[in-house]
């Protein structure tokens, strides 16, 4: 009895003494479960804030313009290729469906993709293109029928990111193709459709097979706690972030459905870096790894893909191929496994290679100098947030083909320059643009036109020398009562005293004078001396009036040494000025920029033609022929050693002091083209204009094969036949007989007809003028 009582009074004091520990774990107890609860309540907001709002932040992405087919369109069958093979088409035995192409003989067959532009939605269809030498010679739909036109999807050329660099191209569920969802739930979540957002089955699943193994070969995390970690957490591992995303991820099912957010993982999910952006979701993933839109994934490039959501970097394709491919091939056999596909289908998709394209081709390029204009030209409209993040689509007059012609011929002649000591300081930029509607088409601001730096088309501010010599004659030639192209014009050395008391004399490259002369001569032969003089008569400020004119606005000083080319102008600035001159005296900004439509393709802004006629035709019709003539006999006469004879081109050379600077601008029918080379220290290179820009150029259009020349002679102009040594008028047939242009009323009066040779209304107008 005394023991029994001893135990119970034990046992009171114990019970006396854990009461208060009882009852203050009971109160941290609840004490937890509140904070627990505040913290459910905290991350519940966060989930459905972010979750319900725009989910991502997507940035512009930029497109080429689109290729318009049609017959008799100026197209190669290769160039058409290289362009299928940029956007990712297929080689197939027949074009059966879209992004396919089969090629047999002339014929080229394909099947297009659908695309929404900002005119509308472009269907997908069969196409038959049949080409003839250089051009396409029929056109027609699937069933042989003929087709007016059919534009091809644009190829992306390149985004406008966001600090982040984080990129994507958002796509919905029943857009995935074939097998997708069902591979990335079989691989990444087989209980994906019955769990709650965490799975105590795959966990308990992956602790046996990671703990028999002795090491971590699978992890247990579900799709959704993939998600959550990547939309919502960091990448840090420990047990708090690994709790904080499981109860997300149960509160995240708790309010969105299934698809949703297998939807939300198909965009969020990482899968590559390409140098600073990151590659996020399988629609941009397809694009970047196989240059294809998602939904013409097959079996074999979906099980790929799939594969890499495991570690993307470790299974690299393009690094690891032997990794990825045995990657690729775990997962088919996985699919198998779970009766996704048949053990034959999962053959004959191990038999297929990786597939992926490589990098560095023009399919997953960016073009930093065009996309640098771009992005210029769009903040003059949109803030940069909206820019890199609303996801708008920008479209541009931007020409795949041209451009990697341009960037070939420049790297081609670099190279066959090289022997020249200093020709590996020499940098390059190079404007390519449409005569007729001011858009740019190719751009190069670097050697490494690939490589983002200092674009030097757009910024390299250098001494344009000889360039400046058409705005010199054309303010002449608009005199046409003083000033034809025969008028005789002075080109002797001679010197003019400045205000400050200094001495200007100009001299000829060749260290010569060439006496009296034809003042087209002085154009065509980049004289110094004459085209001075006649700069002086003219006045200086009337000069730069016409520089003006022709679209530059700049700040220059009066000085005579600015009619030989002291100013500075950018590569740009100077396509902008020769525009003019192209163009028949027609100013047309120069743009890139074509339309903007939302993220959702809804039209936002467009950018249309804009013209202004600022000289007469006729004045510009006779620079026109005297800029023909530097081309034929004057400082670019070498270009007809590389391009046909019957090719009329127009185009001037330009050298600065000391061969600082190398220029050439010039144009076709079709094409313009301005080359500069120079020294970024502006040092002394080996090269004039002919001897560097030149051969840049002449190589590009080459490669280009532009449309000749063919402006129409004004209604204010009227050809007339000279004597090609003294200017006066003659006729047809007579020993150095030539025909000239004139402003009319300001052409030599004819002469008497020579021989039998002469036709019938040149007599006429012989006797006429004889007559007046």
């Amino acid at each position: 009895m005394t023991r029994s009582r001893s135990s119970r009074s034990s046992s009171k004091r114990s019970a006396s003494r854990l009461r208060p520990w009882l009852g203050w774990a009971l109160k941290l107890a609840l004490v937890g479960l509140v904070v627990l609860a505040g913290f459910a309540v905290y991350l519940d907001a966060q989930v459905q804030e972010k979750f319900s709002g725009r989910r991502w932040t997507i940035p512009a992405k930029v497109y080429a313009r689109p290729l318009e087919l049609f017959t008799g369109l100026k197209l190669t069958k290769d160039d058409f290729l290289t362009e299928l093979d940029a956007l990712g088409y297929r080689r197939e035995g027949s074009a059966s469906g879209p992004g396919s192409v089969s090629v047999a003989g002339n014929a080229v067959e394909l099947y297009t993709r659908g695309f929404q532009f900002y005119e509308g939605a472009e269907p997908s269809q069969p196409v038959r293109v049949r080409f003839s030498g250089t051009y396409v010679a029929g056109l027609s739909k699937g069933d042989g029928s003929d087709l007016a036109v059919a534009r091809l999807e644009p190829l992306l050329i390149g985004g406008l990111y966001p600090a982040h660099h984080e990129d994507r191209i958002l796509i919905k569920l029943d857009q995935a193709p074939p097998y997708l969802l069902d591979t990335l739930v079989a691989v990444e979540d087989r209980e994906f459709y019955h769990h709650h957002g965490v799975s105590p089955k795959s966990i308990a699943r992956a602790f046996w097979i990671n703990a028999t193994a002795g090491q971590l070969r699978q992890g247990g995390s579900t799709l959704t706690q993939q998600l959550v970690k990547n939309f919502f957490l960091t990448n840090e591992r420990s047990i708090t972030r690994k709790a904080t995303e499981a109860m997300m991820a149960v509160l995240l099912e708790l309010h969105y459905d299934k698809p949703d957010i297998l939807e939300a993982y198909l965009n969020e999910v990482f899968l590559g870096q390409d140098g600073q952006r990151a590659v996020h979701g399988f629609g941009l993933a397809s694009q970047y790894f196989f240059s294809q839109p998602l939904s013409e994934l097959k079996l074999h490039q979906v099980a790929l893909l799939v594969g890499m959501v495991k570690g993307p970097t470790y299974y690299n394709p393009r690094r690891y191929p032997e990794r990825a491919l045995e990657r690729r091939n775990l997962v088919l056999d996985v699919l198998v496994e779970q009766g996704v596909v048949s053990a034959e289908e999962a053959a004959q998709a191990k038999q297929k290679p990786l597939g992926v394209t490589k990098r560095g081709s023009l399919a997953d390029s960016s073009f930093p100098g065009f996309l640098d204009l771009v992005k210029r030209q769009l903040r003059q409209d949109y803030r940069d947030e909206d820019l890199t993040e609303e996801g708008l689509r920008i479209f541009t007059s931007f020409d795949p083909i041209l451009q990697l012609k341009s960037e070939s011929a420049l790297t081609e002649t670099l190279k066959r320059l090289g022997g020249r000591k200093g020709i590996e300081d020499v940098e390059a930029a190079m404007v390519v643009s449409n005569p007729e509607t001011g858009e740019i088409q190719a751009l190069i601001g670097s050697r490494q036109p690939r490589f983002a730096g200092f674009n030097r088309a757009l910024d390299a501010v250098r001494p344009i020398g000889s360039l400046i010599k058409p705005a010199v004659y054309l303010t002449a030639l608009e005199r046409p009562s003083q000033y034809t192209l025969t008028s005789w014009v002075a080109d002797e050395p001679f010197s003019v005293k400045g205000q400050d008391g200094q001495v200007w004399k100009p001299q000829n490259y060749d260290r010569k004078a060439h006496g009296t002369i034809f003042l087209y001569q002085g154009l065509a032969n980049s004289y110094n001396l004459s085209t001075a003089k006649l700069g002086l008569e003219l006045g200086v400020p009337n000069v730069l009036k016409t520089v003006e004119r022709l679209g530059v606005s700049q700040d220059w000083p009066a000085f005579p040494s600015m009619l030989l080319g002291a100013g500075s102008l950018s590569p740009m600035n100077v396509a902008t000025m020769y525009q003019t001159l192209a163009s028949g005296g027609f100013n047309t900004p120069l743009r890139g920029i074509r339309s903007v439509l939302t993220a959702d393709g809804q039209p936002l802004k467009r950018y249309p033609f804009q013209v202004e006629q600022r000289f007469d035709p006729g004045a510009i019709y006779l620079v026109q022929n005297a800029m023909q003539r530097v081309m034929r006999e004057g400082t670019g006469r070498s270009v007809y050693s590389q391009l046909p004879s019957n090719l009329t081109l127009a185009g001037k050379t330009g050298t600065s002091n000391d061969s600082r600077d190398s220029w050439f601008a010039g144009f076709s029918q079709d094409l313009l083209a301005v080359v500069w080379l120079g020294r970024d220290d502006n040092g002394k290179t080996p090269l004039t204009g002919a001897t560097g820009a030149l051969q840049v150029w002449t190589g590009f259009m080459r490669k280009a094969d532009p449309l000749p020349l063919d402006m129409p002679v004004p209604n204010n102009v009227t050809l007339a036949w000279v004597d090609a040594a003294n200017g006066q008028g003659s006729a047809a047939g007579c020993p150095n007989a030539v025909q000239m242009p004139y402003i009319r009323g300001s052409e030599p009066a004819p002469g008497p007809a020579c021989g039998g040779d002469a036709p019938a209304d040149s007599v006429m107008d012989w006797v006429r003028g004889w007559l007046n």
